[in-house]
């Protein structure tokens, strides 16, 4: 890991924090391990979380409710993936036989997981001043020049929401048209209080249209 070390600029005090970052639950029950990376991947996704909160907070003017959907797209699933396939992480995941795609590459959550988990692992070995300066340096980048991450809306209310444990639900409240050209209407529903409603010629849709709505509105 020397290389990825380098990369990040940092010297690791405790290497066997590094390797249980890059080991899925599957490779470490083959192993019979416990040492798996769900505990830093647990403790890392706060320190991202935090790390992305902090610098929105001191570097952008948007309300709470910008800010919360802005913090949710570069902390969701998509994003964490590019962080880790851009550092080359997926050269170091240890998986079970079991985890590995048909085409022998990994999952993409797995793959999203351990950046949080190499997080988790700085922050315990070097500190949060540490743990901050490699997420920032690799995050910022994406949102100085406004990536976005989410390939729909449906996505990134979910990520908005699910930051505060709130329960999200698409409710099918209307279908008019004869059976070979229906139009459907869904409202979506964040702890049983409307959000947003959205119709089209497709349920898929019509829900994204929802989640859209929802998100224009939402301040949380």
């Amino acid at each position: 890991m020397e290389e990825l070390f380098n990369k990040l600029k940092i010297n690791p005090k405790d290497l066997k924090l590094y390797e249980r970052a890059f080991s899925h639950s599957s490779y470490a029950n083959e192993h019979k391990s416990r040492q798996d990376y769900e505990r830093l991947e647990f403790l890392g996704d706060a320190v991202v979380d935090l790390v992305v909160a902090d610098y929105l907070y001191a570097n952008f003017k948007e309300t709470e409710g910008e800010m919360t959907k802005v913090r949710a797209s570069y902390v969701c699933e998509n994003a964490l993936y590019q962080y880790s396939t851009a550092l080359g992480l997926t050269k170091y995941i240890k998986v079970g036989h079991g985890e590995m795609k048909a085409s022998g590459t990994y999952k993409k959550a797995i793959v999203a997981d351990i950046f949080e988990a190499l997080i988790g692992a700085i922050y315990i070995d070097l500190g949060y001043a540490t743990a901050r300066r490699v997420a920032l340096n690799i995050i910022t980048p994406y949102i100085n020049d406004n990536v976005t991450f989410f390939s729909d809306y449906k996505s990134a209310l979910q990520e908005a929401v699910q930051t505060n444990k709130q329960s999200i639900e698409y409710v099918l409240i209307k279908e008019s048209g004869p059976a070979h050209n229906k139009t459907f209407t869904f409202e979506v529903r964040i702890d049983n209080i409307s959000y947003g409603v959205g119709t089209a010629k497709s349920k898929k849709e019509a829900e994204q249209i929802a989640a859209k709505d929802a998100l224009d509105k939402l301040v949380i």
